[in-house]
């Protein structure tokens, strides 16, 4: 891992109407539009939609980090994130994500132990370190 500080860069670019082209150089470009909640199209990916993308995907990242440092044997975790999006004091803000995952592994396998980890995934998501709303995690272990 390199030293910290990470600089992170994305351009945007949009017109007044139609999709806005997201940019990182390396990385292939996303076009995102406002949801359908916002009366966009709700075909394409969206700042909110990309946002919970987001903590979906540093849930799973952290978590199997986290798992191989603990030498757990996994077959794989669905993750889905639900965020509520809300107006509060005049502020239109996320309020609650809630993460719901299901992490499937060999049979023998402590669900003690990957509820734990598990939870310390949910609790060191960078990404959801970083937002000020409520979380909740709801966590399933299946053994196969």
């Amino acid at each position: 891992m390199q030293a910290f500080p990470h600089l992170y860069r994305v351009s945007a670019r949009g017109g007044a109407e139609g999709s806005t082209a997201l940019n990182s150089e390396g990385l292939p470009a996303l076009a995102s539009v406002a949801p359908k909640e916002f009366d966009g199209p709700g075909d394409q990916w969206s700042p909110e939609s990309l946002l919970c993308a987001s903590l979906a995907s540093c849930f799973i990242l952290t978590f199997r980090a986290i798992a191989r440092a603990s030498k757990l044997e996994w077959r794989s975790l669905d993750c889905e994130v639900q965020g509520t999006l809300e107006r509060v004091d005049g502020v239109t803000q996320f309020t609650l994500f809630v993460t719901i995952a299901r992490l499937e592994v060999p049979a023998g396998a402590s669900a003690e132990l990957c509820q734990r980890l598990l939870e310390k995934a949910e609790h060191g998501c960078l990404v959801a370190n970083s937002v000020k709303a409520r979380r909740e995690l709801r966590a399933e272990v299946v053994a196969a």
